[in-house]
């Protein structure tokens, strides 16, 4: 996840817009109007699958919290800025969803398929967070340390729950919105837990 100020806005400002497009289309549903080319999982979904998808995501955070205070890891976390914090909350859930759980899935080919392209995606959803890897103005580095594995293997379990969310039994119409829930429950979470653990700080 980036801290450049300009980059920042950019993806926000790109997330509105995306928010906005998902929106009129989620409307238009409700309405029973449909439109053609709507963005994927514009269709609505129960306040229980909504709930179980949060409650779930809290609950990895706060096994993911535990275990990194187990491990003695607590201490490298990385710092989030004002502006990042508001990336996460507002703008990461939105752009990562509509992109990871609505348009990479393989649906109508099976379970089987399903799935296969549900860990795919969940590896270049991980593999896409800097975890493993940091670029700097020294160039780009490989990070293999405990807290990189940890953290890298922990997102790739937060993904697959998102998806998990997106094709339960509970969202029958493979809405997006209990994945869209979630992944914004999550975020709120680690905000908080950075600010509680003291590593959130600055505003951009």
């Amino acid at each position: 996840m980036t801290s450049e100020p300009l980059l920042l806005l950019g993806l926000i400002g790109a997330s509105v817009w995306v928010g906005r497009s998902w929106l009129t289309d989620y409307r238009a549903e409700i309405e029973g109007k449909p439109r053609d080319r709507a963005l994927p999982g514009a269709t609505p979904a129960s306040t229980f699958a909504c709930t179980v998808a949060a409650l779930g995501a809290l609950l990895l955070l706060a096994g993911e919290t535990s275990a990194e205070h187990l491990l003695g890891l607590s201490a490298e976390q990385s710092m989030m800025t004002a502006l990042l914090a508001v990336y996460a909350v507002l703008s990461a859930p939105v752009m990562e969803e509509v992109l990871f759980r609505g348009y990479l899935v393989i649906e109508h080919r099976g379970r089987a398929v399903l799935w296969i392209g549900i860990v795919s995606a969940s590896l270049l959803f991980t593999l896409l967070h800097p975890f493993l890897w940091k670029w700097t103005d020294g160039g780009f580095s490989v990070q293999l340390g405990p807290k990189a594995w940890f953290s890298t293997v922990m997102v790739f379990a937060m993904s697959i729950w998102f998806y998990a969310v997106r094709f339960f039994r509970l969202n029958a119409q493979r809405s997006l919105l209990p994945c869209l829930v979630a992944h914004t429950a999550k975020n709120v979470g680690v905000v908080l837990i950075k600010y509680s653990q003291g590593f959130l700080g600055g505003w951009w």
